[in-house]
């Protein structure tokens, strides 16, 4: 998480600095209405370079990952420059908009406007300020449109699907701010480092956007498979399903999760890869529990032979890090990565000190039964706990199981509060942040 944060603020700050390169926040004389100027540009630069980022992160590039930590990560950095641009937007329209206001309503007065011979202008410049006025109304009713779609995303409860389908036309709206941009920027701006770095940052956005809007993200990534075996455990109801891949798949490495499409209208759900890649017999194996709108109905909606496409692998919880000791924590369904580790330690033969705790608020004696051999086929020290009877797994009840816990690293899957705890915990225990390993497990 640090990574994310650092790069958000670094995306701040250089878009920041280059304005400033260019342009002031104290204009000289200092009004209203000359800071009220720059502070429009300003406010669109910034505004305007991170929704282009956020853009270009919803294609989910692999080469990110590595630096950022995986896509979940990714994710979240895609989420916190949405929320900034919209911000930022806001203080860009309120400037704009909410100053024409106070004018009309007598708290501000116009000051005259030295208008500048059209004969002093270039062609191009002169063709731009035809465009403004509509560039302006653009501007302000897809800000209205933007800003009601970015707040319905970030609604928990905003049915998925939904979601899916109304965050598509951001990219829409992208491509109308686009224009809006290129009108009302500043002209001598172009010629200026910022310049350049907005129109990389735009043409970059809507290279982005038409392909969301082509519905290609990731299409390179995608292999074709048939759901071939289902089952379905009522007391912890979860889904458990393998898909057999055709060829294309490059493989991937457990603690790994894919975006999985079983039917068109619906489209990409992600899940974690509870499986080991297997050349000779290459399929997939997915734990999936009933949490949402859509995972609710997968028991009903999935069939055997039902043709599927698996896109990835994405994430970087792979298990690899320094400590030769690890300590996992799978909280619910946050068990699955352990699993698909646990069957690549049984077969590969690798011996390492692990303890797996899995926490569980239901209980189903077949689930865990295999993850109890599995734990034992892998020789790893496996701790249940069930909260109703035994109440919640505590940061000391592990430090107390695991005496040598400063010398390894603690990889955590489950519900992201939990997570936090834990790591602020053995944080202030003294575990090095970089030895804390979350998987935040939320698309949107």
């Amino acid at each position: 998480m640090k990574n994310v944060q650092r790069v958000f603020w670094l995306v701040l700050l250089g878009l920041s600095g280059v304005w400033l390169l260019a342009d002031t926040l104290s204009p000289y004389p200092f009004t209203y209405f000359s800071f009220r100027t720059v502070f429009v540009q300003y406010t669109g630069v910034v505004g305007m370079g991170m929704m282009s980022l956020a853009m270009m992160l919803a294609l989910r590039p692999k080469w990110v990952e590595p630096p950022l930590d995986g896509l979940d990560k990714m994710y979240r950095l895609h989420k916190w420059l949405g929320i900034g641009g919209l911000v930022f937007s806001t203080l860009h329209w309120w400037w704009g908009k909410g100053t024409k206001w106070m004018v009309g309503w007598g708290w501000l007065s116009r000051p005259e406007h030295n208008a500048i011979g059209e004969q002093s202008l270039s062609a191009l410049e002169q063709w731009l300020n035809t465009q403004r006025g509509l560039a302006e109304t653009i501007g302000e009713w897809v800000f209205y449109a933007a800003a009601i779609l970015i707040i319905l995303a970030l609604v928990n409860s905003f049915p998925y699907h939904w979601f899916r389908k109304t965050h598509k036309l951001l990219a829409l709206a992208y491509l109308a701010l686009v224009y809006h941009s290129l009108v009302l920027l500043t002209f001598d701006y172009w010629l200026q480092p910022v310049g350049v770095v907005m129109a990389l940052l735009m043409l970059g956005g809507s290279v982005a956007a038409v392909t969301v809007l082509a519905g290609r993200v990731g299409h390179s990534r995608k292999v074709a498979g048939i759901l071939e075996h289902l089952e379905y455990y009522p007391a912890l109801k979860m889904n458990e399903g393998f898909i057999k891949l055709e060829k294309g798949w490059p493989g991937h490495k457990p603690g790994q999760f894919a975006f999985v499409t079983s039917e068109n209208n619906e489209g990409a759900h992600p899940y974690t890869i509870a499986s080991v890649w297997n050349p000779e017999a290459p399929g997939l194996r997915f734990i999936v529990k009933e949490l949402g709108d859509w995972t609710g109905q997968l028991r009903t909606r999935l069939r055997v032979g039902q043709p599927v496409s698996v896109e990835g692998p994405y994430g970087c919880f792979d298990f690899s890090d320094r400590p030769e000791r690890q300590i996992w924590v799978g909280a619910g369904i946050g068990i699955t990565p352990f699993i698909a580790k646990l069957e690549q330690l049984a077969q590969s033969g690798e011996r390492r000190e692990v303890d797996l705790f899995h926490v569980s608020a239901e209980y189903e004696q077949a689930a865990f039964d295999k993850l109890t051999a599995a734990a034992e086929a892998a020789q790893v020290r496996l701790h249940i706990r069930m909260t109703p009877s035994e109440g919640r797994l505590t940061p000391e009840q592990i430090r107390a199981a695991v005496p040598e816990w400063r010398e390894a690293s603690l990889w955590f899957c489950g519900p992201a509060a939990f997570g936090n705890f834990l790591r602020e915990d053995f944080a202030r225990h003294g575990l090095p942040s970089k030895h804390v390993h979350q998987e935040l497990f939320a698309m949107r």
